[in-house]
């Protein structure tokens, strides 16, 4: 009887420690395969540049050179670039410079149409406009710059909800989005006080 119960435990025994251990082997790592699925994900969504430029010139003879420290180019909009530290120059032909800055941007490949974001910076001869959002387009001829917008020269300082300028006549419109609030001028005095 003794050898009975031996021979049963003998045979019970390896097979529930062989099905315990195919039972743990066969168990799907949850979180492995999450962060394996993470890995493609990010590998296979996006292609990632250091230090980018992109140049161009229309056929007026204005040019237009953007440097970013980072481009990003997804791979399901594969003529935009998702840029960081982003600083650009306009080169109108019988016109100065313009100088561009922001932290982030997207840039188009195909009309070099880019939207410039955060900390926006535009510099044109003595005026400075800061702004969090700014549109350009060389196809439409057109900077349209707003959010938090503050326009300064050495005589005034202005603040609007928006600036539009033509980069080819330089008109320039500024604006409210609310038509009862009023554009904020204030004049410096020769001294360099408000």
């Amino acid at each position: 009887m003794k050898r009975k119960k031996l021979a049963i435990i003998s045979i019970i025994l390896p097979l529930i420690l062989t099905i315990s251990i195919f039972h743990y082997i066969s168990k799907p790592k949850k979180n492995l395969v999450l962060e394996q699925e993470k890995i493609e994900e990010e590998i296979y969504t996006s292609n990632i540049i250091n230090d980018v430029k992109y140049s161009s010139k229309d056929i007026k003879g204005n040019s237009y050179i953007i440097n970013a420290s980072i481009g990003e180019i997804d791979y399901s909009k594969p003529n935009i670039v998702y840029l960081t530290n982003v600083r650009a120059l306009i080169k109108l032909e019988n016109s100065n410079e313009i100088k561009i800055s922001s932290e982030f941007g997207r840039y188009n490949i195909d009309n070099f149409d880019t939207i410039f974001s955060k900390n926006v910076i535009v510099k044109y001869l003595d005026n400075r406009i800061t702004s969090e959002y700014m549109d350009f387009s060389l196809e439409r001829n057109s900077m349209i710059i707003s959010k938090k917008v503050v326009y300064t020269n050495f005589k005034n300082i202005l603040e609007a909800d928006v600036v539009e300028i033509n980069i080819n006549t330089k008109d320039t419109k500024i604006y409210r989005y609310n038509n009862s609030d009023k554009v904020n001028i204030n004049s410096k005095s020769n001294n360099g006080n408000n």
